[in-house]
């Protein structure tokens, strides 16, 4: 009989199996009740006890839970019966925590501050007790428990009255030896220090307090030092700037020279608060030696301290700012250079970490992460003129660093700086472009927070009506947004992607209306039909309304109210016809009644008759705001509306939107009554407003067509008139060797060149009146002036004030005509009266000339008649 030899892993299966086996023998009990009838019993509690009397058997003999419980409740049961409550449950309470664990002890701490902090309970004897049990559970072996019955002290400090503190709390402090306490009861003392003594004058500090500080402060325990010296700041404030320069800054200068990196650091941290506490002296002679002193022993080797020094040094060169020498404040801005390229190695303008053990990388990576937040307070020191000279290769360095975490902080402050830097912004394009196309979505993530006040600035000269608020062209924007929407729309994160887009808004602001049409119009369209994820098409569907809004050329605009009609309002698919309605939604709020009712309306009424239930559904939901945009005079339109609703009650049959037509019925019942009159009002004239604003933007379309338009002509004549001179000079010269004859004739065709030449000039003096004497252009103006263009919104953040600059700066080179009489007062007033003068003294004087050349053209022909 042979035997096959298992393999390992069959051998293992087999063993599996035979403990599984085994567990099979295992017998458990299965309870079929959570308590047992013992267990039930013994907490089972009379029902005739009142709950003083409750709380005292609970505490003596009942469960752990029900004991929690009394001591939760303390504080109900002290403002129900204070004297009872203290004279038979706190007693109780004190002989549980003895034996009590860490649970129970934590809900005590916060139920006797609770009873500490309740104005009910501040009699003597009652905080007597209380503090009696806090104090005495300072010194809890659990660490945990300790702080918490400390937290629970300093918390009440702030609700006892003075002689309370004094009695309670400072007394059997004061009477202790410090060095036979234990470290935690020290490091209790230190606080304790901190927080009582703004509650006394300063001559009490400095003759009670002010020796067991000192003693605190030179402990022979680094933890202690360093607490005591956290504590440093609370008790400068508390004895005065007379005592602190005495008393307080040689302890803090030898703490800041202690061999305990904690407490060094702890003394730098104190130094910053404090900065405004010492006066111009002090900061030169004794505070600037020690802080760059801890700056160069940090930055040769205490890379813990290193990184705490990064965070604060914006405020420490702001606090010492106005005390430093040309000589001190270009030692600091050139070690802050340093740190901000701590660890790195540059090699073609770009940053590469150097090989460091990963623990100290991450150190290094963490201090220029500090540098870069605090690079805008450090732009402020090094004064905004020299950032090109001083500072532009740290931020260009901080913007391509190695490290993500670098990157996006010094993105999230990107705003700040171009704030800072003004008309010089133009000095940061470049980062700007590099950290739009960023391989991290965080890094664009925390420039998305800002991105929009970003954009509006580096795109803009200044502030104000004046040509210095022209746009500014930054090179590779455009490419670099689409590269950012493409990256965004890749990945997993949507909320960056609906981030992005939402940003887009402001777009109209920064870069041309072309641009937007050709580059931006195509790729909203695409997410909104392709997109999966419904706050991105939404936020699409509002920034393609935004773009519409502000786009000055009506054929685009027509292209686009089409196309929208077209692939949503008709879209194959009903998702894109649920998008057409959000876009109605939106339209409502941005355009005017009259231009929403015009393009918009009648194909969303066309949707009553869609074979998707949900379609129906979001129409009838939205009827109500599609009826508000109806002025009463339009009968048309309120038919269509009626007839809508009719055909939707008579032939609807899916549940829920039979039940939202009924409640859309009720509501479109009292509109008209139940809306107040200063409401009703208030949206008219907002209406009224967006009309304008369509109508504005319309004429000022027509104004720039009619300046590029006379722009042309003014070439083409300007180019006649240089052929013309050239040919009048290759005449002169080959007439001077003829006869007399010829010369007259000559003389006679130069009258005739000159007659001619006057004439048109004098036509090309007003090309604008001569096209719009055109009866087919004046037919296309008068039916482009009936269609307005766009109004304003009140739910974006987009602000029409701040738009109109870069929308309306043209006119201010565009002369006068015929119809800037009806224009709003914002075309008039920017309409520049020294190039009518111009124009309408050429015009005067080619009129004159003309006139003149016709009278003798006449007398010659009399004359030759005769």
């Amino acid at each position: 009989m042979f035997v096959r030899k298992m393999t390992p892993s069959q051998s293992s299966l087999f063993g599996e199996i035979d403990d599984l086996q085994d567990l099979t023998f295992i017998e458990r009990p299965i309870r079929r009740c959570l308590k047992t009838a013992e267990e039930i019993d013994k907490l089972t509690v009379d029902e005739d006890l009142n709950d003083i009397e409750r709380a005292v058997y609970l505490l003596s003999s009942g469960e752990d839970v029900q004991r929690a419980s009394v001591i939760i409740n303390l504080s109900n049961l002290v403002r129900q019966n204070p004297a009872e409550t203290f004279r038979r449950v706190v007693p109780k309470v004190r002989e549980v925590l003895h034996v009590a664990g860490a649970d129970m002890q934590l809900a005590a701490a916060g139920s006797f501050l609770t009873v500490l902090q309740d104005d009910i309970v501040l009699i003597q004897t009652h905080t007597h007790s209380i503090l009696q049990i806090v104090l005495l559970n300072l010194d809890h072996r659990d660490t945990v428990v300790s702080n918490a019955w400390l937290e629970t002290l300093l918390s009440a400090i702030d609700a006892l009255p003075k002689e309370t503190i004094r009695q309670e709390i400072l007394s059997p402090l004061l009477s202790k030896h410090q060095l036979s306490q234990s470290v935690p009861a020290r490091l209790a003392s230190c606080r304790i220090l901190g927080k009582v003594v703004g509650k006394f004058e300063s001559s009490i500090v400095k003759k009670d307090l002010l020796p067991l500080i000192r003693s605190l402060c030179q402990d022979v325990e680094y933890e202690v030092r360093a607490c005591m010296c956290r504590q440093l700041e609370n008790i400068t404030r508390g004895i005065g700037l007379d005592h602190t320069k005495v008393e307080v800054l040689p302890e803090l200068v030898e703490l800041a020279q202690d061999e305990a990196s904690t407490v060094r650091l702890a003394a730098f941290d104190t130094i910053i608060n404090l900065l405004e506490m010492f006066d111009s002296d002090d900061r030169t002679c004794v505070i600037f030696p020690l802080v760059k002193a801890f700056c160069e022993k940090c930055f040769k080797g205490d890379e813990a301290v290193l990184a705490s020094l990064s965070f604060q040094y914006g405020r420490l060169c702001h606090g010492l700012s106005e005390s430093f020498t040309d000589e001190q404040h270009l030692w600091f801005l050139e070690f802050y250079k340093k740190l901000c390229c701590l660890g790195l190695q540059h090699e073609n303008g770009h940053c590469e970490s150097q090989p460091y053990p990963l623990e100290l990388e991450n150190k290094y990576a963490l201090v220029r992460r500090n540098c870069a937040y605090n690079f805008p307070a450090i732009v402020l020191f090094a004064d905004p003129n020299h950032f090109l000279s001083e500072l532009y290769r740290t931020f260009s360095s901080l913007c391509h660093d190695p490290e993500i975490s670098v990157r996006r902080t010094a993105a999230g402050g990107f705003h700040e700086v171009v704030k800072l830097l003004g008309p010089n912004v133009h000095y940061i394009h470049k980062e700007l472009i590099t950290l739009l196309q960023d391989d991290s979505l965080e890094v664009l993530d925390a420039l998305l927070n800002n991105l929009q006040e970003t954009l509006e600035l580096a795109t803009s000269r200044g502030e104000g009506a004046g040509p210095e608020s022209k746009q500014v062209n930054i090179p590779d924007l455009v490419p670099a947004l689409v590269a950012a929407e493409q990256k965004a729309a890749s990945s997993l994160h949507w909320r960056v992607h609906e981030k992005l887009l939402q940003c887009y808004s402001c777009l109209p602001r920064v870069i041309s209306g072309d641009q937007i049409y050709f580059r931006f119009f195509q790729r909203m369209f695409s997410i909104i039909t392709t997109n999966n994820v419904l706050p991105v098409q939404r936020e699409a569907v509002r920034t393609l309304c935004v773009f519409l809004r502000y786009n000055r050329k009506q054929e685009q605009r027509q292209e686009i109210i089409s196309k929208i009609k077209q692939e949503l309002a008709q879209g194959r698919s009903y998702w894109n016809r649920l998008r057409y309605l959000d876009l109605c939604e939106i339209t409502i709020d941005l355009f005017s009644k009259s231009y929403f009712c015009k393009h918009f309306l009648v194909p969303a009424l066309e949707l009553v008759s869609d074979p998707v239930a949900n379609v129906r559904y979001k129409l009838c939901y939205i009827l109500p705001k599609l009826r508000s945009t109806i002025k009463p005079t339009d009968k048309h339109l309120l038919q269509q509306l009626e007839f809508c609703v009719r055909k939707l009650l008579c032939r609807e049959k899916d549940k829920d939107v039979v039940a939202t037509l009924r409640k859309t019925v009720l509501e479109l019942d009292k509109m008209d009554i139940t809306e107040p009159y200063h409401k009703r009002h208030e949206r008219e004239l907002l209406d009224q407003k967006k009309e304008k604003e369509e109508t504005l933007l319309l004429e000022m379309e027509l104004l720039e067509r009619q300046q590029s338009e006379a722009k042309l002509a003014g070439d083409k004549q300007s180019e006649k008139k240089q052929r013309e001179s050239k040919s009048g000079l290759s005449g002169s010269k080959g007439m001077s060797g003829s006869t007399s004859g010829a010369t007259s004739s000559s003389s006679a065709g130069k009258e005739m060149r000159r007659a001619k030449l006057a004439r048109s000039r004098s036509l090309s003096g007003h090309p604008t009146t001569t096209k719009m004497t055109n009866p087919e252009k004046s037919l296309k103006m008068k039916d482009s002036g009936s269609c307005p263009g766009s109004g304003k919104s009140a739910m974006l953040p987009l602000n029409d004030d701040n738009l109109r600059p870069h929308h309306f700066n043209v006119s201010s080179s565009i002369s006068s005509t015929p119809s800037s009489s009806s224009m709003p007062v914002l075309i008039r007033s920017n309409t520049s009266s020294s190039v009518d003068h111009r124009s309408n003294g050429n015009k005067d004087t080619q009129s004159r000339k003309l006139s003149v050349q016709r009278k003798s053209n006449s007398f010659g022909m009399q004359s030759g008649r005769e």
